[in-house]
């Protein structure tokens, strides 16, 4: 079954998800919706961000900081980092459009000009693509966030409202200017972060949010349970379990990317295997059991592999054996 109507997009899926659609554009897009598998689904994906938004209508006017806060829903990680911030209003009729059309700009590989929904106010979004290396990139406030490659972040323009929302995608490593009365608070996955000034790591990869904080006090929250983390602790947030127990991390694996070091400070060697396999593209395994938790303290610096594993094997008296698979420890 194929459809033949009026076209589809996303302004007329707004209205109809709002209720200004008109009789004949709301059968047209149930026409349309009915058409396809693919229809369905892309509708069903458009909804999930409506539905999103409506966690904030208990609001007698709209909060854009709360807002904003819920871009991080569906972004895309394709396209093009654009040169200029693209400018948001705000709208001046139904304030729920402009909330689900600041939603959808984050989705698409290409910025959506909705401004015919919004007033004379301007907001601007910066959006930063990491690509393929790490970048820094300094905030309005001071604050230098060091995104890992095929990462990305999201931000206003100015930080103007109560709070410092950002965004996320993937991995950054996030130096915040304090600030006690405007807290920095970021999005990603369902996940908030929220601090008044200090360093710490996010991660969010296939499905699981890790949060490591280097200095500071961090409060992480997921729906209803939330938890302060303090230096050299973690947090982890999978969408099976939720919000997972603290616990304490041993030396810096965590944010190579930014630093070009592994800090190891008792670390279990199992622990440093995992790092060094994501930092060298390799594939270490350990082959015997009981060496995977032996602690080693030392720091590593812009070495190569085989340089680090040289030291492995002096240090625990252990054999490294290649294979075409990977290398294994014995």
């Amino acid at each position: 079954m194929s459809y033949t109507g009026m076209p589809i997009d996303d302004d007329l899926l707004v209205k109809y998800l709002v209720g200004e659609a008109t009789p004949a554009e709301v059968e047209a897009i149930q026409n349309w919706i009915a058409a396809s598998p693919a229809n369905r689904q892309e509708y069903d994906n458009f909804k999930l961000i409506w539905d999103e938004s409506r966690q904030i209508a208990s609001t007698k006017t709209l909060d854009e900081d709360a807002a904003y806060l819920r871009l991080q829903k569906r972004i895309s990680n394709t396209g093009t980092t654009p040169t200029q911030p693209v400018r948001v209003r705000k709208m001046k009729t139904s304030w729920w459009i402009g909330i689900a059309a600041s939603l959808l700009l984050v989705c698409t590989v290409t910025w959506l000009t909705i401004s015919h929904y919004y007033d004379n106010r301007n907001i601007a979004f910066v959006r930063i693509n990491s690509e393929g290396k790490a970048r820094a990139q300094t905030l309005p406030d001071g604050s230098v966030v060091t995104l890992n490659s095929h990462s990305t972040l999201i931000y206003p323009e100015k930080f103007t409202g109560k709070i410092r929302p950002v965004t996320m995608l993937g991995e950054a490593f996030f130096k915040v200017t304090p600030d006690k009365t405007k807290p920095f608070i970021i999005r990603v996955n369902g996940v908030t972060v929220r601090v008044v000034g200090t360093s710490f790591n996010v991660k969010s990869r296939n499905g699981k949010t890790q949060v490591i904080v280097e200095t500071g006090i961090v409060n992480v929250s997921e729906k209803k349970k939330s938890v302060n983390l303090n230096p050299g602790e973690k947090v982890s947030v999978t969408g099976k379990d939720g919000l997972q127990a603290k616990e304490s991390i041993k030396g810096r694996l965590y944010n190579y990317y930014a630093t070009h070091e592994l800090v190891c400070d008792e670390t279990p060697l199992n622990e440093l295997v995992g790092s060094l396999n994501e930092v060298y593209g390799a594939h270490i395994v350990i082959g015997n059991k009981a060496i995977a938790n032996l602690p080693i303290t030392t720091v590593f610096k812009d070495q190569s592999l085989d340089q680090v594993l040289l030291v492995i094997s002096e240090t625990f008296k252990i054999k490294v054996e290649r294979g075409k698979k990977g290398i294994v420890l014995r």
